[in-house]
């Protein structure tokens, strides 16, 4: 299964994908192209050392610095969604993993890859989902609900946000004196694993 990994940032459960795939002889994925939403994200780094194929696909790489400044959020995101969806059809992409990648993709893509979007989301699902849900920001709404534990989804991306059919979770505990930081670093090493089994998963399943 050829997959395209979306990233926006250091890339670290794009280096648990890239780690398995190199060790692995009966490894059922591919990873053919790295696409980044920001060309400063480390992770083009470790795909490039890995030597796989890496694309920017920001409004301003899409649309043009004048453009993407004067454009919408929503002509901005189906813009980009668009551009990732005819280099995907280009690399002859099976699937695509979002791991830590930052913006929403809309439009086609959506319809065309139904089934085949997997995205990493760093708390339990359904709770702490949705809008303005990502990165720290849930760590801080896990921590303000008091909640005695989290952890990480594997889901399949649907129209909506954060909310297809999901296919791993990992937990951990939530200790009485965390900071967003200490649960990250406790939920980190789980969505290495996670998002290796969801993708696993998803080559069963689209295998099938």
């Amino acid at each position: 299964m050829n997959i395209a990994v979306l990233v926006s940032g250091g890339g670290t459960n794009l280096q648990a994908l890239i780690d398995y795939e190199k060790q692995n002889p009966q490894c059922p994925y591919k990873i053919r192209i790295v696409i980044s939403s920001t060309k400063n994200a480390y992770a083009l780094e470790r795909a490039e050392s890995a030597g796989i194929k890496t694309s920017v696909k920001s409004p301003y790489a899409v649309l043009g610095k004048e453009q993407a400044q004067n454009a919408d959020r929503d002509t901005k995101r189906i813009a980009v969604s668009d551009a990732i969806l005819e280099l995907c059809k280009a690399e002859k992409i099976d699937a695509i993993v979002l791991a830590g990648y930052l913006s929403v993709l809309g439009g086609k893509i959506i319809e065309e890859y139904s089934g085949k979007i997997l995205n990493l989301h760093p708390a339990l699902l359904p709770k702490f989902g949705g809008v303005g849900m990502w990165g720290h920001n849930v760590h801080e709404a896990v921590l303000a609900a008091k909640e005695k534990e989290s952890g990480c989804t594997i889901h399949l991306v649907d129209s909506g946000c954060d909310t297809g059919k999901i296919l791993v979770q990992k937990k951990v505990p939530v200790l009485e004196n965390d900071t967003p930081d200490s649960l990250y670093q406790r939920i980190a090493p789980e969505e290495h694993k996670a998002i290796v089994e969801g993708v696993i998963l998803l080559s069963q399943m689209i295998k099938k």
